[in-house]
């Protein structure tokens, strides 16, 4: 995304979505939002995500400036990774999304509330 050309054309959440699309970016922006983390401390956290995936998702992020990589200077080699200001404002921005993803899935788990919700 971050070296696409503006199109004034697209819709805003669609140019959001496309920054987060994937299995495990939102993961990530949630797991980050607690502060710095060591990618052995994202992928322990996050179960089922290889270090390759995570690799991948950790450098889109980085390109489209959600998160910073810091590289520090010690023997062995330690990387952590964190949110930037706009990695921040993404994760304050999806806040309301989450908590509409658990209301559906309280409605999902609810079959009287699912009932209500068809008819």
């Amino acid at each position: 995304m971050a070296h696409r050309r503006h199109d004034p054309n697209v819709c805003g959440v669609t140019a959001a979505i496309a920054v987060i699309e994937g299995k495990w970016k939102t993961t990530l922006l949630w797991l980050l939002e607690s502060g710095p983390h060591r990618p052995a401390e994202l992928r322990r956290r996050a179960p089922g995500l290889t270090e390759k995936v995570l690799t991948q998702a950790l450098r889109e992020m980085e390109a489209d400036g959600l998160v910073d990589r810091r590289v520090y200077d010690v023997l062995p080699l330690r990387t952590e990774y964190s949110l930037t200001a706009f990695g921040r404002d993404l994760a304050e921005a999806l806040s309301p999304l989450s908590d509409w993803g658990h209301r559906r899935l309280d409605r999902l788990t609810d079959p009287g509330t699912a009932a209500r919700a068809t008819s």
